[in-house]
C-alpha cells in the first residue's frame, strides 16, 4: 500500500460535505465503536466513503490492560467490522477501563512495570490473531503519576510493540501533555522507539486546566506540538498523520487546514529538536 499522508477524523457533522462535495482529505479515521451496528447513518457514509477514501479503524472501548480482559463479544463485533471495511490501519489505545464487572469512560494509564507489560503484550497478541492481522496500539495522557515503573513510557512502547508484533500509534500530543503533568521528557520518549515500528501519528489540541494540561481534542494543534511533531518526522520519517477533534469540531475547512499544516511538514521534515 502507497504510504499516506495527512488526514482527518471523519465526524458526523461533516457526512454531508464528504458525500456531496469529496474533499480533498488523504485520509479518514473513524471510531471502531459507532460502526458496530448493521444499519443506520453511520454506516450509511461509511460504506459509500470506504470507496473513495483510505479508512482507519480506531477503537476507544476495548480497555486492552483492564485486569479481567477485554469482552470477546467486542472483539467480534471488531473484527465484523475490520473484515467489511478492509481499513489501513486498525488501532486501540494501551490502557485499561474496567474493573469489578465494571466499565468506565475513560482510557486509564497502565503503570510501566514488567508486570503490566507482559498482561498487555499477552492480550495484544491474542486480540491480532482473533482479529486476523496486525493492529497500531497508542499511548494516551495522564494526569497523575503512578507508583515509579521498571520502564519509561517510550521503552514500554517499544517493548510492547517487539514482543507482540504489534505496531504503534504515536500520539505527539499526548507525550507532549504528559511531559507537562508528569515531567517526563518527550523527546526522550521518542528517542526510545524503534522507527520501523511506528505507523501512524495523531496530533490535536489540549485545554489548559488549573494546574496540568488537558487532552480535549478541542483545538488547534499547539506551536510545541508541532515542534515535536517535527522531531517525531526527523527520527521516524513521514509516518501517515491523523488530525483529531473531537470537541466543539468545527467547519471542515478547519480541519483540512491542520491537515495541510502537517502534509507540509511531512514534505519538508525538520531538524531534530535540541
Amino acid at each position: 500500500m502507497e504510504r499516506l499522508g495527512a488526514g482527518i477524523g471523519l465526524r458526523a457533522q461533516h457526512y454531508p460535505e464528504f458525500l456531496g462535495a469529496h474533499p480533498a482529505a488523504g485520509w479518514i479515521e473513524v471510531h471502531s465503536e459507532n460502526y458496530f451496528g448493521d444499519g443506520g447513518r453511520d454506516r450509511h457514509a461509511l460504506e459509500r466513503l470506504r470507496r473513495d477514501y483510505p479508512v482507519s479503524l480506531h477503537g476507544v472501548g476495548l480497555g486492552l490492560g483492564s485486569v479481567h480482559g477485554y469482552r470477546e463479544q467486542h472483539a467480534l463485533k471488531l473484527r465484523s467490522l475490520a473484515a467489511w471495511v478492509q481499513p489501513a490501519f486498525l488501532s486501540e489505545h494501551l490502557c485499561w477501563g474496567a474493573a469489578a464487572g465494571r466499565h468506565f469512560n475513560d482510557l486509564l494509564p497502565l503503570p510501566h512495570t514488567e508486570e503490566a507489560l507482559a498482561l498487555v503484550a499477552e492480550r495484544v497478541a491474542r486480540l491480532q490473531d482473533l482479529l486476523g492481522r496486525r493492529i497500531l496500539v497508542e499511548n494516551i495522557s495522564s494526569y497523575l503519576e503512578l507508583a515509579p515503573g521498571d520502564l519509561g513510557e517510550g521503552e514500554f512502547l517499544a517493548e510492547l510493540a517487539r514482543r507482540s508484533g504489534c505496531g504503534l500509534l504515536l500520539d505527539v500530543n499526548n507525550l507532549y501533555v504528559n511531559q507537562v503533568n508528569l515531567g517526563r521528557s518527550a523527546l526522550q520518549q521518542l528517542r526510545a522507539l524503534d522507527a520501523k515500528s511506528v505507523e501512524e501519528i495523531h496530533l490535536a489540541g489540549y485545554s489548559e486546566g488549573e494546574h496540568c494540561l488537558i487532552d480535549t481534542h478541542g483545538a488547534r494543534v499547539a506551536e510545541p506540538v508541532w515542534r515535536l511533531y517535527e522531531a517525531a518526522l526527523q527520527l521516524f520519517g513521514p509516518v501517515p498523520t491523523l488530525i483529531e477533534w473531537d470537541t466543539d469540531v468545527p467547519a471542515l475547512e478547519v480541519l483540512l487546514a491542520e491537515a495541510g499544516k502537517a502534509q507540509a511538514r511531512m514534505d519538508t521534515p525538520h531538524a531534530l529538536a535540541a
